[in-house]
């Protein structure tokens, strides 16, 4: 009798959904005229003061090329995985997986905002709710499937990468799958540490909540 083989590809639905959100959603922006969708949607910090603060979740769906949708989608796959998993995929656990990736995004384009304060530069893409569910994922390994402390191994290690990472990039200028564009560098580290702190409140809204 044959053994039962594991799924080659077993990623909780929601996370596969948001992958499929992130580069479909650029398909779709890449038939439309740049010039007007970037201005409406894309997010900058003068925005804030312009009654325009829908761009800070509009943003975290409008890329500025393929490769560019094509990272933070690999990267929702990837890290999302063990998020979706913990949150679930009752209804509870995928609108509370939803709102922690919305979240994220907009607190990482909230924080480059006030850093950036009036600048009309536009911000794209979805790195900053992305980088919320890298550090959602640190404390999941940590934990074990459930968020773990903050001063674990695992999750002090990501991090330390993390700012290293994102300082290299400020340094620099620019990152691959930029398109030679700026890369935000500070959303980065905004929706990372946004990820590590509200992973587990989300986990209590899906009702699978452990306290650390």
């Amino acid at each position: 009798m044959d053994e039962p083989r594991e799924p080659m590809f077993n990623a909780p639905w929601p996370a596969v959904a948001m992958t499929a959100t992130i580069i479909g959603g650029f398909g779709l922006q890449s038939f439309l005229p740049p010039e007007q969708i970037l201005p409406t949607y894309g997010f900058s910090p003068a925005s804030l003061n312009d009654g325009r603060g829908f761009t800070l979740i509009t943003a975290l769906f409008v890329h500025g090329g393929w490769a560019h949708a094509f990272m933070n989608g690999a990267g929702a796959l990837a890290f999302g995985t063990p998020v979706a998993r913990y949150y679930g995929v009752r209804a509870t656990g995928v609108v509370a997986f939803l709102l922690f990736y919305l979240a994220c995004g907009a607190l990482a384009n909230l924080g480059y905002g006030l850093v950036h304060a009036g600048e009309p530069h536009l911000l794209v893409g979805a790195s900053g709710a992305v980088a919320g569910l890298m550090a959602a994922a640190a404390r999941m390994i940590a934990g074990k499937g459930v968020p773990g402390p903050y001063l674990s191994p695992a999750v002090v290690g990501m991090t330390a990468a993390w700012v290293v990472v994102n300082l290299l990039i400020a340094v620099v200028g620019f990152a691959p799958g930029a398109g030679g564009m700026p890369v935000a560098w500070e959303a980065h580290l905004f929706g990372y540490a946004a990820g590590l702190v509200l992973v587990t409140p989300f986990g209590w809204l899906s009702r699978r909540g452990v306290v650390d």
